[in-house]
């Protein structure tokens, strides 16, 4: 495996990194619905505004997710909807197949320690 090759197997594990908490999932998942504000988002998933505006900064940072101001608010978006729904659904496929062995896992199912 070359070094370029490495270098791109690391950044895609920061891209799933980024996907790597319940909280930026669900977020990306109601983005999927179109722009949203923060307040919009706590409503609709139960989240402190905190913990949104903490990883919605989390996903501005990484480039999955974009704002613009709308007066005193800012309204945020998926950078790349159509590229980010379909790793999503492809994840989905993935956990279908593979059952409830992701969830059983030692090392990252739902259990671990």
């Amino acid at each position: 495996m070359s070094v370029v090759e490495v270098d791109g197997l690391a950044v895609a594990g920061c891209l799933f990194r980024g996907f790597g908490d319940g909280s930026r999932l669900a977020i990306v998942r109601q983005l999927a619905s179109g722009e949203q504000r923060v307040v919009d988002l706590t409503e609709h998933l139960g989240l402190a505004q905190s913990t949104v505006s903490k990883h919605l900064a989390c996903l501005r940072d990484c480039g999955l997710v974009e704002s613009r101001a709308q007066g005193r608010a800012s309204v945020f978006r998926l950078s790349h909807p159509e590229a980010t729904m379909e790793l999503l659904a492809a994840a989905e496929r993935l956990l279908t197949l593979t059952g409830d062995a992701v969830a059983l896992c030692p090392n990252y199912g739902l259990n671990h320690e």
